[in-house]
């Protein structure tokens, strides 16, 4: 392969450069399970079916709160013969899970129980998830298939800077890398300069944490003189909260990395639920563990494949957690497009937003992703703050921008017309008008786990 590449670079410049880019996907075209990730899709469907069977009878046995629910709906395990019948079976929301808490949805004996993970609870009662040890692998398992669709094998070295604890992120990763057999570093979140540090002295070549931590990694190495070539990272794994593609490009042109995303909520098991490829354009859903619909967010019907809607997830494996039909509230779709890295899961697109969580603002429907696409394109930091407020029963949209200290002045012109133009880049995105605020560089609280994007002080 190196002398064929050697004579295609004597004869065109152009074809090694094609030829380059074609080995880098097959250098990550590796798999953890190739035999379900590349499975055909009549293999999937027949596990899906066997494996939803055997754990809707499991849930009926062993969970009263959801067994319940099928009766009100009159339906037992003998009507659930296939994934076909899935849609027979009664949606969960996060209101059942706070409901049912703590152990209302708990599918076995405590004892069987070997770790919890858990919500923030900053919009109500926690959400706690229980896992065990056969859960636990089953996690670790969707994790290092992650790593290694990012490129990763056990020569590497994993710094894991999401948060640990009751949150799923560090935990999540750290098994998978530990599972796949990589040097594990398992920094958490915080202390950048000792996150930097290590990255440099241990060799670091993966860096996992959530897209606004490592935007912030960047930039802080950045301000300490550090550019791609003086760090090994060649690949980072971001999770846990909305980002752009702007954003991906910013962090990658940073740290000179490729940057992969993944997917994955407390409920169900935490990141891995689904995961990103060397092609970058969906996420993977490991579908020989969960299955995925798309449905109207407001009728609950079920929606064909590459429609828009929120996605709702069924667990097939969990045995302390097992979830049926979880409401997710995040919006995106489903394709099966033939993907360039030889999986045949089903991809999942970036979720654009959360029906739940997206703004109404003067009756338009605005999602964070859309104002951050502005900023970035605008040359801006993903540095941001989103503030609502509600006067004489009229809302009103800010958005305070953070400067970079090379764009810093104190020109008060050049300042109303920088803000000038992000006012029409987001009336123009949003189709509302929004009061734009340039602030002072490193103004804006920074956040070592999920960012505080949005302030609604409106009493609605």
């Amino acid at each position: 392969m190196r002398k064929y590449k050697a004579a295609v670079l004597n004869n065109s410049a152009a074809l090694f450069h094609l030829l380059n880019n074609f080995m880098e996907v097959l250098e990550v075209a590796n798999y953890f399970s190739e035999d379900m990730e590349c499975a055909p899709l009549d293999k999937i469907k027949a596990v899906q079916s066997k494996k939803l069977v055997k754990q809707v009878k499991h849930v009926w046995d062993n969970v009263p709160y959801y067994r319940k629910k099928m009766e009100e709906k009159g339906i037992t395990p003998d009507d659930i013969k296939s994934i076909d019948d899935l849609h027979k079976l009664p949606f969960l929301s996060k209101a059942d899970l706070r409901d049912a808490y703590p152990y209302g949805l708990l599918g076995t004996p405590r004892k069987d129980v070997i770790e919890i993970h858990s919500t923030s609870g900053t919009t109500g009662r926690r959400v706690v998830s229980f896992y065990t040890k056969a859960d636990v692998d089953l996690w670790h398992e969707c994790c290092a298939r992650a790593l290694v669709a990012a490129g990763a094998t056990p020569e590497d070295i994993v710094q894991v800077a999401y948060g640990y604890g009751l949150f799923t992120g560090g935990a999540g990763l750290d098994g998978g890398s530990k599972k796949l057999g990589c040097m594990t570093v398992p920094m958490s979140s915080g202390n950048t300069d000792r996150q930097i540090m290590f990255i440099k002295d241990l060799g670091t070549t993966v860096l996992c944490c959530t897209p606004s931590y490592a935007a912030y990694i960047g930039e802080v190495m950045k301000e300490n003189g550090l550019g791609p070539d003086d760090i090994p990272l060649k690949a980072g794994i971001f999770g846990a909260e909305a980002w752009s593609e702007e954003m991906r490009h910013d962090i990658e042109t940073t740290m000179g990395i490729k940057a992969y995303d993944i997917y994955g909520l407390t409920e169900l098991s935490g990141p891995g639920v689904a995961f990103e490829c060397s092609a970058q354009n969906g996420m993977h859903i490991n579908e020989d563990h969960f299955i995925a619909e798309i449905i109207n967010p407001d009728t609950g019907e079920v929606l064909p494949l590459g429609s828009e809607g929120e996605i709702v997830f069924t667990s097939l494996d969990k045995e302390a957690f097992p979830l049926l039909r979880y409401r997710t509230r995040d919006i995106t779709s489903l394709s099966r497009d033939t993907c360039s890295c030889g999986r045949t899961f089903v991809k999942m697109q970036k979720p654009k937003g959360r029906s739940d969580d997206m703004l109404i603002i003067k009756g338009v429907n605005v999602f964070p992703s859309q104002i951050e696409t502005v900023l970035l394109n605008n040359g801006y930091p993903a540095n941001y703050q989103i503030i609502i407020e509600r006067i004489n029963n009229t809302d009103y949209l800010e958005v305070k921008v953070e400067m970079t200290p090379e764009m810093f002045t104190d020109n008060v012109g050049e300042i109303e017309k920088r803000q000038k133009n992000l006012v029409d880049g987001l009336k123009s995105m949003l189709g509302i008008k929004a009061k734009v605020t340039l602030v002072s560089p490193k103004s804006i609280e920074r956040s070592e786990g999920k960012a505080k994007r949005v302030i609604d002080n409106r009493k609605i």
